[in-house]
C-alpha cells in the first residue's frame, strides 16, 4: 500500500555445523514474523550450517543435512505466505555453491550462487566452494540438490531476479559480490530489480562496520534502489574471527535501518521501503535509462514471478517520515548542513559581485528572509576584501511596521556595519494610492501590493543610484506558493535565498549565530528567530504589534514545505502525502488541518507558476529548486484539476 515494501532481517542464533538447531532457530524467526506484514524475511549467508564449518564443508552428513533443514523451511513456508531468503550450502551435480535459496508458498523460487568468493587474509571459501560462475546449468530439480522430493525444475544463477507484489523486482548478490570492483547488484538493479538483498557472514574488525555501512549505502545510491543487508551474528565461530550481525536497509544511498548494537545476535530488524521513490528517481534518472541500454543487453536477466497476492500491505509503519524534510534531525548535522549552504549562498552572490563589480543593495524588514540575505551580503564583502560599508541596506517602514522589526532592521545593520538608511514609504504610496483611486482605508490586495512594489522601486532606483545590485529576499516555500508580489519582492538582480526552504531559513540564522561568524549581532540575531512571520502590509494592532501573520493567512509553513518537498522531489500522488503527512504531524496536525492546506497548496502552486516563469538568478543549494532555467519547468496555464480531484477523494 503506498508503494511500501517491508522486509525483515534476521540474525537467528546458530550452533556452528548444528543443522538441526539452526533450522530449529530460523523456524521461530520465520514464526515470529509469521503475523507481521513483512513480504521478506531474510537470513545470514549459510544460516543453515553455519559460516564458520571450515572443512566440515566437506562431510557429506553436514551438506545432506543441509538439504533436509532447507525442506523443513520450504514447509513451514506454506504457512506464513512470505518470501523467505535464507543461506545455505547447496550441492549442484557435484560441486558444492555457496547459495541463497528463496522459498514461497511451499516452493523453490530461486537458488543463487556466490560469484565471488574470498581467498585472502582470515576468508578462503574457494577451498571447499565453487564460483557461481562456474555453472553450466540454468535449473536444477529438488532431486537433484538433495530434497528428498521434487521433479519441478528450480531455476539457478546469479542472473536472476524475482517479482512479486504489483511491480516489484528484486535481485541477490552474497557477501563479497559487494565488495568487488563491479557488484553483480549492479546488473540486477538494470535488470529491473529495485531491491538488493544481500545475505552475508562478514566478520568485524576495527572500523569495518562504517565502511561497510559506506558500501552499502553508495551502491544504493550508483544503483537507485534499496538494499537490504544482514550479516551472520556473534553465534558463529569464535576461533579466529568475531560476527557482528550486523543489518542495515538503504534507500537511494540513505541508510534508513540499522541494528544499534556493535556486536549482535538472535534478533530480527524490521525495515520498510519506499518503492515509490526508487521508481521516481529511475524514471527521472535519463543516465539510469542509458546505463540500461549501454550495459543491460550485454548482461541480461531471467525474471521469475513468485505472485502477486498478500504483499504490499505495509503503509510504511516502520519508516522514518520527518515533519521537516528540509532540515536535518540531529543538531550536528542540521549545523553542518546549514554552514554548507550559507558557504554556498555566499559564493554565488561573491561571483556575482566579482563579475558586476557592483555594490549590495538589500531591503531589510527585520525579518528572517532578509535578514539571512543581509548576512550572505556580509560575509560575501569579508570574503572580498571589500569594506562593509558598501552594502547599502534600507529599511521602508510603512503602514503594517511594527515598533519590533523596525528597530530589530536597524540594530542589525549598526551591529554588522554596513551602510544604512531609513526611506518610509508611507507618503509614497498614499500619494499613489490617490493616483489610483485607491481608498487608504481598504486593506485589500491592492493596499498590500502597492506597498510590496514601491519598496522594490525604491531598491531598484537607489541601487541604479550607487552602482548596485539588488539582492532578492524571498524564499523557495514564497515562491512555490506564490507569496510574493509580481514584480515587487518577486523580483531582484540576485536571489541568495531562492532554493531555501522557510522551515530552513529560522535554523539557518540560528546555525550562523552557534558560529559566532556575525558576534556583535547576536542578541538583535536572536530577536528575529524569535518574531512572528508577516508581511507586515496591514497596520499594527491597538498595542502596535503584528496582527498580520503569514502562517495564518497561507497555511503552516511546515506543512507546506512537506508537501513541497514530497511533490517536487519524488512526485507523489495526494493521496500518498497525505498518508505521510499524518504519519509525520500525528499529534500537531489532525486530518483535516492537513487536507485543507493540502488543497491550498496544490491551488497556490499551480496558479502561481507565471511568477516563478520570471525568476532572477539564484544559487541551487539542494535537490528540490523551483529555477524555470533548471529544476522546474512547467507551464503558467497548467491545470491543477487532476491533483485536486484526487486529493478531494481522500478519506481522511
Amino acid at each position: 500500500m503506498f508503494d511500501f515494501v517491508s522486509a525483515c532481517l534476521c540474525v537467528p542464533d546458530i550452533d556452528v555445523g548444528n543443522v538441526e538447531y539452526n533450522t530449529q532457530k530460523i523456524l521461530e524467526k520465520i514464526e515470529e514474523a509469521k503475523d507481521s506484514k513483512a513480504d521478506l524475511i531474510i537470513f545470514p549467508e549459510l544460516a543453515v550450517t553455519g559460516y564458520t564449518c571450515g572443512d566440515l564443508f566437506n562431510q557429506k552428513a553436514l551438506i545432506d543435512g543441509a538439504a533436509k533443514g532447507l525442506e523443513k523451511i520450504i514447509k513451514k513456508s506454506t504457512d506464513v505466505k512470505k518470501i523467505i531468503v535464507v543461506g545455505s550450502p547447496v550441492k549442484i551435480y557435484g560441486q558444492l555453491y555457496n547459495c541463497a535459496v528463496v522459498i514461497f508458498d511451499g516452493k523453490v523460487f530461486a537458488i543463487v550462487p556466490k560469484l565471488f568468493l574470498p581467498t585472502t587474509g582470515e576468508f578462503y571459501e574457494k577451498r571447499w566452494f565453487c564460483e557461481g560462475s562456474d555453472l553450466l546449468v540454468k535449473e536444477v530439480s529438488g532431486k537433484d540438490i538433495g530434497f528428498s522430493t521434487g521433479e519441478e525444475k528450480i531455476p539457478v544463477g546469479s542472473d536472476i531476479v524475482l517479482s512479486f507484489g504489483d511491480g516489484v523486482r528484486f535481485g541477490i548478490e552474497i557477501c563479497e559480490d559487494l565488495w568487488t570492483p563491479l557488484p553483480p547488484s549492479t546488473f540486477l538493479a538494470l535488470g529491473g530489480a529495485q531491491i538488493i538483498v544481500n545475505i552475508s557472514a562478514s566478520n568485524e574488525t576495527i572500523s569495518k562496520r562504517s565502511y561497510r555501512r559506506d558500501l552499502v549505502s553508495q551502491q544504493s545510491a550508483r544503483n537507485l534502489a534499496a538494499y537490504l543487508y544482514v550479516s551472520s551474528g556473534t553465534s558463529e565461530s569464535t576461533t579466529d574471527l568475531v560476527f557482528s550481525g550486523h543489518s542495515i536497509a538503504a534507500e537511494n544511498g540513505i541508510v534508513t535501518f540499522e541494528n544499534k548494537n556493535y556486536l549482535d545476535n538472535n534478533y530480527s530488524l524490521f525495515a520498510d521501503i519506499d518503492i515509490g521513490k526508487i521508481n521516481h528517481d529511475r524514471m527521472k534518472n535519463k543516465s539510469f535509462k542509458d546505463s540500461v541500454s549501454l550495459y543491460g543487453k550485454n548482461h541480461p536477466c531471467r525474471c521469475i514471478n513468485i505472485g502477486a497476492d498478500g504483499f504490499g500491505k505495509s503503509c510504511g509503519e516502520n519508516y522514518f517520515v520527518n515533519r521537516l524534510p528540509f532540515v536535518p534531525a540531529t543538531k550536528k548535522d542540521r549545523q553542518e548542513r546549514c554552514m554548507q549552504i550559507f558557504e554556498m549562498q555566499v559564493m554565488g552572490l561573491a561571483k556575482r559581485l566579482t563579475k558586476t563589480n557592483c555594490k549590495p543593495v538589500i531591503g531589510v524588514s527585520g525579518g528572517l528572509d532578509s535578514t539571512l540575505a543581509l548576512l550572505v551580503c556580509t560575509q560575501a564583502m569579508r570574503k572580498l576584501n571589500r569594506p562593509l560599508t558598501d552594502i547599502h541596506g534600507i529599511t521602508m517602514p510603512c503602514f503594517g511596521t511594527s515598533d519590533r522589526t523596525y528597530n530589530n532592521s536597524l540594530e542589525l545593520m549598526k551591529t554588522l556595519g554596513v551602510t544604512y538608511k531609513e526611506i518610509n514609504i508611507k507618503e509614497a504610496v498614499l500619494r499613489h494610492f490617490e493616483d489610483i483611486g485607491q481608498n487608504k482605508d481598504n486593506y485589500d490586495l491592492t493596499y498590500e501590493n502597492s506597498q510590496a512594489r514601491e519598496r522594490t522601486q525604491v531598491l531598484m532606483d537607489y541601487a541604479g543610484k550607487v552602482g548596485g545590485l539588488v539582492v532578492g529576499t524571498g524564499d523557495l516555500s514564497e515562491l512555490a506558493l506564490g507569496w510574493c508580489t509580481y514584480n515587487a519582492d518577486h523580483m531582484s538582480m540576485y536571489g541568495v535565498n531562492a532554493s531555501i526552504p522557510k522551515t530552513l531559513v529560522r535554523w539557518m540564522i540560528d546555525s550562523v549565530i552557534e558560529g559566532d561568524i556575525f558576534e556583535n549581532s547576536t542578541d538583535v540575531l536572536r530577536d528575529i528567530l524569535d518574531t512572528p512571520i508577516s508581511p507586515e502590509l496591514l497596520p499594527p494592532d491597538a498595542e502596535g504589534k503584528i496582527s498580520q501573520q503569514t502562517e495564518d493567512l497561507v497555511g503552516p509553513y511546515a506543512l507546506h514545505d512537506f508537501f513541497l518537498y514530497y511533490v517536487l522531489r519524488f512526485g507523489f500522488e495526494p493521496e500518498k502525502i497525505f498518508h505521510l503527512a499524518k504519519t509525520a504531524f500525528d499529534g500537531t496536525f489532525d486530518s483535516e488541518t492537513i487536507l485543507k492546506w493540502l488543497k491550498s497548496f496544490y491551488r497556490r502552486f499551480f496558479s502561481q507558476q507565471f511568477k516563478r516563469s520570471c525568476l532572477p538568478d539564484g544559487v541551487k543549494v539542494g535537490s528540490v529548486c523551483l529555477s524555470p532555467r533548471g529544476d522546474w519547468r512547467m507551464p503558467s496555464d497548467a491545470s491543477a484539476a487532476l491533483w485536486l480531484e484526487k486529493a478531494e477523494k481522500i478519506e481522511q
